[in-house]
């Protein structure tokens, strides 16, 4: 059985990293109206979740024990209303000897966790469950490195 241990990059060369990932939260009709119409008892939804993707991004080596502290560079949620739901995209950027993919999927995560959180007022049914809402398709849409040689 083999010890954890954080992956030796030490011998890696420096290079502009980037990431992009994104997910997706299934609400009810109702409850994106309040958002759009920024009814939401507990503030504005997008900006709160995107704030709080933004500190989970930067938090990523804290939250998960074998990644490496990256220094960030550029952190990017964007946050759109669609018919069914809000779909999170994350885009991370670091000059690093690692990729930034976890940094992308956690800020991802959070952002839909915080959306979820501001809401569950609005999407309980009677008996106080969740049947309609759903964080679903949390996944890495883009993962590139680019070498200083490389003109982008």
């Amino acid at each position: 059985m083999t010890e954890a241990k954080i992956v030796d990059i030490s011998s890696k060369d420096i290079v502009l990293r980037e990431a992009t990932a994104e997910g997706f939260i299934k609400l009810r009709k109702e409850t994106i109206e309040k958002i759009k119409n920024k009814e939401i008892e507990k503030g504005d939804v997008i900006a709160i979740a995107k704030t709080a993707g933004i500190l989970a991004a930067k938090r990523t080596p804290e939250l998960i024990p074998m990644c490496h502290p990256i220094p960030l560079e550029y952190v990017d949620i964007d946050i759109q209303i669609e018919e069914e739901g809000l779909r999170v995209i994350t885009t991370v950027k670091a000059h690093y000897k690692t990729g930034v993919e976890m940094e992308a999927l956690t800020a991802t995560s959070i952002a839909l966790l915080t959306i979820w959180d501001m809401v569950k007022k609005y999407e309980k049914d009677e008996k106080g469950q969740y049947p309609n809402t759903e964080i679903s398709s949390i996944r890495v849409v883009n993962k590139i490195k680019i070498s200083s040689y490389d003109n982008k």
